[in-house]
């Protein structure tokens, strides 16, 4: 009888989370992180799911998952290969930045002043990083979006810079 080998290779915190709590995609500040939008390093690996948000604490991390609409989940993936064996999914810069939004307690956006805070002062993004977003990608979300009003503003706000 034969002993199934193992692979030496350590999963990646993503791959961790991609497979921790399905479906769900990395997003918000790890992906921001990730996509080099916000200069914080982060410790929680936050992702979304269509399913009731939940909190892990595995291999000495903490994993947490928020719910968001199944009409607006599946928007903005992308799968990336973070080693030649680990493919995850992850939000786009744009998904990361609406789910972050959408997600963020307190934030209803209503002026393009209050907008251009929340992302340059708040977040930390460059302004050339947000003039690189895809704007018109974002607005074919709204139709299924949460908090559209605050995302039409900041569709605005980016595409102004």
């Amino acid at each position: 009888m034969t002993t199934p080998s193992v692979s030496p290779v350590t999963p990646e915190p993503f791959l961790i989370a991609n497979h921790l709590y399905g479906p769900s995609y990395i997003s918000m500040d790890s992906a921001l992180c990730h996509w080099g939008l916000i200069p914080e390093r982060v410790f929680e690996i936050s992702s979304v799911t269509p399913k009731i948000s939940k909190r892990f604490m595995a291999q000495n991390a903490v994993y947490s998952f928020t719910h968001l609409p199944i009409a607006y989940y599946p928007l903005g993936i992308q799968s990336i290969s973070l080693t030649k064996t680990q493919t995850v999914l992850i939000a786009s810069p744009e998904k990361a930045l609406c789910d972050k939004v959408i997600t963020t307690a307190g934030i209803n956006l209503r002026s393009r002043q209050q907008t251009l805070a929340f992302l340059v002062e708040d977040l930390r993004i460059e302004k050339d990083q947000l003039r690189d977003l895809n704007t018109i990608e974002m607005a074919k979300w709204l139709p299924v979006c949460p908090k559209r009003k605050s995302i039409e503003l900041l569709i605005e706000t980016i595409a102004e810079l």
